[in-house]
């Protein structure tokens, strides 16, 4: 019983994480998927919401304008499967602090267990996030040491052109040097092999 118990939550966790997006660059839930965990009705959750508006600033909870919510159902399939397709308002949207604050206002049971998966559900993404972070800040950190490594390879290849040149050119000064020494030594073999007058001799 009890193992079953810890799947249906890892089940239901899972479940929940799908149900949590990205909107104005904070993750969020929308009322009616709330309300369905909850086991709820919207307008339940909704007059709950508005008794206690003090309880829900900005940062906690917000209602979604009509091009987020169309963006939403596009993006994220949610016309799909129906939910909250046939809503006559714009939904709220629920960032954590705002979730956590609803389970002060449903008092219910599986609310409250509800609340417990939820929080493990944003815990679980923040976690794969960071993960995600740390994995793009690896690749720059590789891709940096790379193009250092190439940049050092460039350096080097091009320290040995300059080195190949100036070797090529003491090359051909030696090979200069090494012509006109065997050009002196011709002309003094040249010289030698001349017949010398003896001094003093008169033919």
């Amino acid at each position: 019983m009890g193992n079953e118990l810890v799947v249906d939550e890892k089940n239901q966790v899972e479940a929940i994480k799908e149900s949590i997006y990205d909107v104005r660059g904070q993750k969020v839930m929308l009322d009616f998927e709330l309300a369905e965990l909850y086991e709820v009705e919207v307008g339940q959750l909704k007059r709950q919401v508005r008794r206690n508006i003090d309880r829900f600033p900005k940062d906690f909870m917000f209602e979604l304008t009509k091009d987020e919510y169309s963006s939403l159902r596009c993006q994220n399939g949610i016309i799909k499967t129906g939910r909250g397709q046939h809503s006559k308002y714009l939904p709220f949207a629920f960032t954590e602090e705002g979730v956590a604050m609803l389970s002060g206002i449903l008092r219910s049971k599986t609310a409250i267990q509800v609340n417990i998966n939820i929080m493990r559900a944003f815990v679980a993404i923040r976690h794969a996030v960071a993960a995600l972070q740390l994995a793009d800040l690896r690749y720059e950190q590789l891709s940096h040491k790379v193009d250092q490594l190439n940049n050092y390879i460039e350096e080097i290849l091009h320290d040995q052109n300059d080195v190949n040149q100036m070797q090529e050119q003491t090359n051909n000064e030696i090979a200069i040097q090494i012509e006109a020494i065997n050009d002196a030594l011709d002309q003094l073999r040249a010289t030698q092999s001349q017949p010398r007058i003896p001094i003093g001799y008169k033919k």
